[in-house]
């Protein structure tokens, strides 16, 4: 039996659980039992605790919830923890120390800290001076005593506000409890969010919750200052709840409830209690609506100070934004201005197409004005019809963030594409990795700025939940696919052809495109990947597309000159669909290219030389080693074996592509943009949208040379 059994359970926050189980096993004192409570089997949370779960006994998986975890503990004390938790570490040596102390406690009360959403220092919360009654001590900051638990059949209750009865059962049955000064759990708070506000169901079962605890202690007769004080938390929580969202029906009953179990001799205190023991409804609402106007001034002042500070847009913009709203208005942008390119150049085709009626702008930096397409009506950010169009647009698209400055008007809508399926930590998901979180600068200004989106583009599920918890907003998904993946299902093999002649490709070579990401840590290029080596050996019937992160333009190292005609560098074209669908094979390394680039069903190599620094230095949402699109390289040396000996194209590189296909690419089927158009610009319900088409029913466009990619799946290809 082992000393400790924790229990974390997910909560669809697939981000956050691999920081929260690797602080559990990473404790110097061993001897537990770790429960990974999740949600939905094959759900991204359900993933990771499968590839935590392989190979270490300590780790024990259940579908459910909390209780489901507690039901398959044996550890003779229990610490429930979820996603956004982390044990400090030596906290499981400081209980059992602690525990030697006191003997066998029921509860054992755990110092915590909480650290606010966007960034700053912890907030600490002691517990030796607690109220032993108050019933409002974090769940997940408390050790229970498992036998205690079973001889008094303490279950969670279900439904919404369970803490407050599990809490309040708790007290009323413990015996004996301590507390433990030193700081165990580190709980990573959630934004709030419009979404956050408790439904009336809810409202309902939290008082449902209290008026089960008062009943209880009622049984119990506890001596007046004990009923008094449990009385006062409950309460507490009430007039929380109440000012968050206060309903006439819900004031009501907690009133009587307030007078039904109001202890003798109880002086009622303060004047949100005093109105609630009246039923004084209307004139809790106006106190409610006096305090939120004052809130609101202040915010407002705070918000104007700081636009003054960092220079608010000049006077044309101010005044454009006072004219109506441009109803067929929409605006496109990219990579903050860098082109016509990504999910928003999608959209814009085929808007024009669907949606003739709708005058379709995009937004270019000056320097990349020239490269824009002819047909394809443009503004030059910060000029003043930059200013105009922005501030009358109906729609606006982009796969990035809009300036600071933007204002999100009433009536307007925003479309956020992104620009690739999620590998690394994005959005609020960064904050603990300092380097990175030190680069985005404020975490508030990030989530105000995604607070103006009104859709959130999805190419899978996987992204769905990672979208959900990096920017906790109140947005919608679309789980439509990214609309730049289309051509991988629309193209002909006369363009694929017409677009290797315009690279320079020899007919008779086999493209590889090789397109590695962005670092967030120094790394010399060119002593850790000698692309001339690596194009010398492979052979003469390869050639490589290089492809540079568009942060890494004009890198020296990087994109060294190669004499003999074996590497084609494609680093300048905007047209990434274009090069993918040239190549005949993709080496990345932990460039979102990869999941795009999985629709086309050709080989991917992952060359991971610094799989562990990136990981650790960047954060990242899975394991892309455990679960790669294809073979994986470790060293320089073992990526040229790859191909000089034709593994790249071999079964086992199939059978793992099928896999990666059938998690990252359920979405994208060829008609993304044309959903994303008839949802957002002509208005359809989703039952009017094309269905998506599945997996096994796609076809996308054979490469250039199909006999190397379709008998890649049967034999490696001649040399």
């Amino acid at each position: 039996m082992p000393r400790f059994s924790v229990i974390v359970t997910a909560q669809g926050l697939a981000g956050r659980l691999p920081t929260a189980l690797d602080s559990v096993l990473a404790q110097s004192f061993t001897d537990f039992e770790l429960i990974t409570a999740h949600d939905t089997p094959g759900s991204p949370a359900a993933t990771v605790a499968d590839e935590y779960a392989t190979g270490d006994p300590r780790i024990v998986r259940t579908p459910g919830s909390r209780a489901e975890g507690m039901h398959a503990a044996t550890g003779t004390y229990l610490l429930f923890l979820n996603a956004t938790d982390v044990l400090t570490p030596g906290a499981l040596a400081a209980m059992d120390a602690r525990l030697q102390e006191t003997g066998e406690v029921d509860v054992l009360h755990l110092a915590h800290e909480r650290v606010p959403w966007w960034v700053g220092e912890p907030v600490a919360e002691g517990t030796a001076d607690g109220d032993p009654t108050d019933v409002r001590r974090p769940v997940w900051a408390t050790a229970y005593r498992r036998a205690f638990l079973a001889d008094h059949q303490l279950a969670f209750p279900e439904g919404h506000f369970t803490d407050i009865g599990w809490s309040g059962a708790v007290t009323l049955a413990a015996g004996r409890t301590a507390a433990l000064d030193t700081v165990c759990v580190r709980r990573h708070e959630r934004r709030p969010s419009g979404s956050d506000r408790p439904t009336p169901d809810a409202q309902r079962q939290l008082l449902d919750q209290v008026e089960l605890v008062l009943r209880r202690a009622a049984e119990q007769e506890l001596d007046p200052d004990t009923s008094r004080a449990l009385f006062d938390h409950l309460f507490a929580e009430v007039l929380d709840t109440a000012a968050t969202s206060c309903r006439r029906a819900f004031f009501r009953r907690a009133g009587r409830l307030y007078r039904r179990h109001r202890p003798a001799g109880h002086r009622t205190e303060g004047l949100r209690n005093r109105l609630l023991s009246r039923g004084a409804y209307a004139t809790f609402r106006a106190l409610l609506g006096a305090e939120r106007r004052t809130e609101q001034a202040r915010a407002f002042a705070t918000r104007a100070a700081r636009r003054w500070r960092r220079g608010h847009p000049s006077g044309p913009y101010r005044r454009y934004l006072r004219r109506p709203l441009d109803e067929n208005l929409a605006v496109y942008a990219a990579y903050w201005g860098r082109g016509y390119a990504c999910n928003p150049a999608a959209v814009h085709r085929k808007a024009r197409e669907l949606a003739p009626h709708i005058r379709s702008v995009f937004l270019v930096r000056e320097q990349d004005a020239a490269n824009m397409p002819e047909d394809v009506e443009s503004v030059v950010i910060g000029s003043r019809r930059y200013w105009e169009v922005l501030a009358r647009a109906k729609y606006t698209f982009n796969n990035v963030n809009f300036e600071t400055a933007m204002v999100k008007r009433p009536g307007s809508v925003h479309v956020q594409t992104h620009h690739g399926t999620p590998l690394k930590r994005m959005g609020v998901d960064q904050i603990e990795y300092r380097a990175v979180a030190a680069a985005t600068g404020s975490f508030g200004r990030l989530m105000e700025r995604a607070d103006r989106w009104d859709y959130s583009l999805s190419s899978n599920a996987h992204s769905t939940e990672v979208w959900s918890g990096a920017y906790p907003s109140a947005f919608t998904h679309l789980e439509y696919g990214y609309p730049r993946n289309d051509r991988f299902y629309t193209a002909d093999p006369a363009e694929v052809t017409a677009i290797r002649e315009r690279l320079g490709i020899p007919q008779d070579r086999v493209a590889l495109l090789y397109a590695p990401t962005y670092r967030d840590y120094p790394r010399d290029v060119s002593a850790q990947f000698d692309l001339a080596r690596f194009c010398a050996e492979l052979g003469p019937e390869f050639v490589v597309l290089l492809r540079a992160h568009y942060f890494l333009e004009g890198d020296a190292d990087l994109r060294q000159a190669v004499s003999s005609g074996r590497l084609i560098d494609v680093t300048a074209s905007r047209e990434t669909e274009d090069i993918c669908l040239a190549s005949d094979a993709l080496i990345t390394d932990y460039s979102s290219i990869m999941f795009d680039y999985a629709n086309l069903d050709r080989p991917i190599v992952t060359y991971a030389d610094d799989w562990d620094v990136y990981r650790d230095t960047r954060g990242v949402y899975f394991d892309l080693l455990a679960e790669p699109p294809g073979h994986v390289a470790r060293t320089q040396d073992e990526l040229i074996r790859v191909f000089t000996s034709g593994e790249w194209a071999d079964e086992r590189s199939a059978g793992l592509r099928d896999r990666f296909r059938e998690r990252f690419c359920r979405f994208d089927d060829g008609r993304a943009a044309e959903r994303v158009v008839r949802r957002v610009l002509l208005g359809q319900a989703e039952e009017e949208l094309p269905p998506v088409v599945p997996l096994h029913e796609r076809l996308p466009v054979p490469a250039a040379r199909p006999a190397v990619v379709a008998g890649s799946r049967t034999h490696t290809p001649a040399r």
